[in-house]
């Protein structure tokens, strides 16, 4: 079977990584060209081509300000990705839940095996310690 274009679709566009660096990379601003290749260490042309996929398939907008071409990420665009991601949010958090429980029982441990290791700072503390750990 042919594999299909890497504009036909946001999936098959981001299925390059260094696609989806540079859409991660846009993601909290709107970036000039230059910038992106500085900050990704790679070449301007691979950075443009990557630019034209993105631009597209709709994750990326492009202006022009002068001779400069702006690149920000497209919030209409990454739609599709967050909707088929969302079908599968209840495994993630589900997964959050148990390590969140973990944590919080963990911390109550600790917390107690502190507590316990404190020496105490009178006798009515230290009476209900010894009646505590003699099970009385």
């Amino acid at each position: 079977m042919a594999r299909a274009a890497t504009t036909s679709d946001v999936f098959n566009a981001l299925a390059e990584p260094r696609r989806r660096e540079i859409l991660t990379f846009l993601a909290d601003a709107e970036k000039p060209v230059s910038e992106i290749v500085g900050a990704l260490v790679t070449d301007q042309p691979s950075v443009s081509k990557h630019l034209g996929v993105l631009r597209q398939v709709g994750l990326v907008r492009v202006r022009r300000i002068g001779r400069q071409r702006m690149y920000r990420a497209n919030a209409d665009g990454v739609r599709p990705l967050y909707d088929f991601a969302k079908t599968f949010e209840r495994y993630w958090s589900h997964q959050l839940l148990r390590v969140k429980a973990r944590a919080e029982a963990k911390e109550s441990k600790t917390a107690k095996e502190i507590k316990a290791s404190k020496p105490a700072s009178n006798k009515g503390e230290q009476h209900e310690r010894y009646v505590r750990d003699c099970g009385n």
